[in-house]
């Protein structure tokens, strides 16, 4: 699927949609989550509402 389709459908409140985005993201997420060599619960947690608030900010500028 085209990723600015899902991208939409997740805006629209698609959940299978948001998830299929945070299975995309979540190696990022986690490996951003790493500090000082330990996952970070909190932060990750944090990274994933960062990336669910983007997905409802997320606009097509023509």
């Amino acid at each position: 699927m085209n990723f600015e389709r899902l991208l939409l459908q997740a805006k629209e409140g698609d959940a299978d949609a948001v998830l299929e985005i945070l299975e995309i993201y979540k190696p990022l997420l986690i490996k951003n989550a790493i500090v000082n060599g330990r996952f970070d619960e909190d932060l990750y947690q944090e990274l994933v509402s960062t990336l669910l608030q983007c997905i409802q900010r997320f606009q097509i500028l023509e």
